[in-house]
């Protein structure tokens, strides 16, 4: 195994760690059912579009890959976008509830 090889599979596990780790602690720091809810519903989502981006890289042959960065790239600062709000609303709608 050569260095480039070495150095593709620490940084995918180590990828994969994170993702995991950040995942657990975004359900994990919830407060409240419906927004841990939301949390889960959302890492599912994030998770199949990233996997779905790494394996169309794999499989998608040449050039054609680099076209599916920018729709990577807007795909996901769009779910983030639309998640933090939708985060916001839940807990402002719960803060008030509790109220």
């Amino acid at each position: 195994m050569n260095p480039g090889q070495i150095g593709g599979i620490v940084g995918g596990v180590v990828g994969i760690l994170g993702g995991m780790a950040g995942t657990y602690f975004s359900v994990k720091n919830t407060k409240s059912p419906r927004e841990r809810a939301f949390m889960i519903k959302a890492s599912i989502v994030c998770w199949v579009f990233v996997l779905s981006f790494v394996f169309g890289l794999c499989l998608i042959p040449g050039f054609y890959k680099t076209l599916l960065i920018p729709i990577y790239l807007v795909g996901l600062l769009a779910g983030i976008s639309l998640g933090n709000k939708k985060q916001s609303q839940i807990r402002s709608e719960e803060a008030k509830h509790a109220a």
